[in-house]
């Protein structure tokens, strides 16, 4: 199983690589039901995975001129107080309830996935935006981050590209920066109540590198957006595992079912010219 763990985590990391987020969406996941790691353990060793993943692939950002330091720094800065926060709150939550609100966290990042965001090129570089919105930003993302583990660059990302108005190759960038700040101080925060496998955890954070450099690398091969679907609808997914593990194995049957159904749904609706969400999308597409 350790093998195989392992062999999993290098396709963490090229999703970690291919979309600037979405690493500790599978590796929670993966140290729980492949690894047999208890919820808290899990967690914590994310935090240790996807923050030096994070922090090896905003060296190439920084090097390309694509960090917004400032706003990195405070966002990253007011996260980490967040995060550890939400380290320290978790050792009074059940495990199960964790994975649960991981499931929850799952399912909405899906949903924004699926339905995409504006990449869009905001006018300016960040730099003007307030100091306190930065702060309160970042501490309630840090928040979540610390105490299910999850909530990196899915929140990050669209927060400094439609609040910060970084454009989009700058908040990825930047976002790296943001998530390797807030997941060491999470990981600190369990650290005083939790163990964890430090051998295991090198094994998989060295292979979650490599596959951060391999989706780098794949970035330029790959359309963005049918990568985005596709990994929100296995998201979805995976979402339903956890809730068949913790639930009742009906409850995930059903949410898999759901999610198929909605796919194939969207999928027919759309290749309609008379599809009521092209025309919505053109609309909101269109200048204002």
């Amino acid at each position: 199983m350790i093998a195989l763990t392992v062999s999993l985590a290098v396709l963490v990391g090229v999703t970690l690589g291919l979309l600037g987020g979405g690493g500790s969406i599978l590796t929670v996941p993966l140290l729980a039901y492949v690894a047999g790691m208890d919820a808290k353990e899990a967690i914590a060793t994310s935090l240790l995975v996807v923050g030096v993943t994070s922090a090896v692939g905003a060296i190439s950002h920084a090097r390309a001129g694509r960090v917004q330091w400032r706003t990195g720094i405070l966002f990253g800065l007011a996260g980490m107080v967040g995060a550890y926060a939400g380290g320290l709150l978790s050792r009074f939550i059940p495990g199960g309830i964790l994975l649960l609100a991981f499931a929850a966290m799952m399912i909405a990042t899906a949903v924004a996935m699926l339905r995409g965001r504006k990449n869009k090129a905001a006018a300016g570089d960040g730099s003007s935006m307030p100091v306190g919105k930065i702060l309160i930003d970042g501490v309630v993302v840090g928040l979540v981050t610390g105490l299910v583990g999850a909530g990196g660059g899915f929140l990050v990302v669209p927060a400094l590209a439609l609040l910060g108005g970084l454009p989009m190759p700058i908040a990825v960038g930047t976002s790296l920066i943001v998530i390797a700040m807030k997941s060491f101080a999470g990981l600190g925060g369990y650290l005083s109540a939790v163990q964890i496998d430090w051998r295991l955890a090198a094994m998989v954070t060295g292979a979650a590198v490599v596959g951060s450099l391999i989706g780098g690398r794949l970035t330029s091969m790959v359309d963005p957006d049918a990568l985005r679907k596709g990994f929100g609808w296995f998201v979805l997914l995976m979402s339903s595992v956890i809730l068949a593990q913790e639930l009742h194995p009906v409850v995930g049957i059903a949410a898999a079912v759901l999610t198929l159904i909605a796919g194939g749904t969207t999928y027919a609706c759309t290749r309609s010219a008379h599809c009521p969400l092209r025309r919505w999308r053109r609309v909101a597409a269109a200048p204002a």
